[in-house]
């Protein structure tokens, strides 16, 4: 029987980091990050406080730098409007909602699997 060679993109001896998977797990990594993605897709547009009360379980600081970290890779927009009390509102970006499919292949995945 011939054996399979299956091209995977963690080949073996690579550093992670120097690798696609690498650089998605850097973007997306951690505990909140594919929550705030989740959120802000299905809502479109969300504020602070509505995001924080769906991700229950999350800081407000946490919740704040987690958005910091987003938006600095230009996964997440930030809209901030000059009124009193001041309104800022996140959406997702192109580059944002280029992620989704991902995020549901994993539903999917955690779907068959469980």
């Amino acid at each position: 029987m011939q054996s399979e060679t299956v091209k995977t993109c963690l080949p073996s001896g690579v550093d992670l980091p120097n690798t696609g998977f690498g650089y998605t797990l850097s973007l997306i990594g951690g505990k909140y990050k594919i929550l705030i993605l989740y959120w802000l897709y299905e809502n479109k547009v969300i504020r602070f406080n509505e995001l924080k009360r769906n991700i229950d379980t999350i800081s407000f600081k946490t919740l704040s730098v987690m958005l910091k970290e987003l938006e600095a890779d230009d996964l997440v927009i930030r809209e901030e409007f000059p009124q009193i009390p001041p309104k800022v509102e996140y959406s997702l970006s192109e580059r944002g909602r280029s992620l989704i499919p991902v995020v549901d292949m994993m539903c999917q995945w955690g779907e068959s699997n469980r």
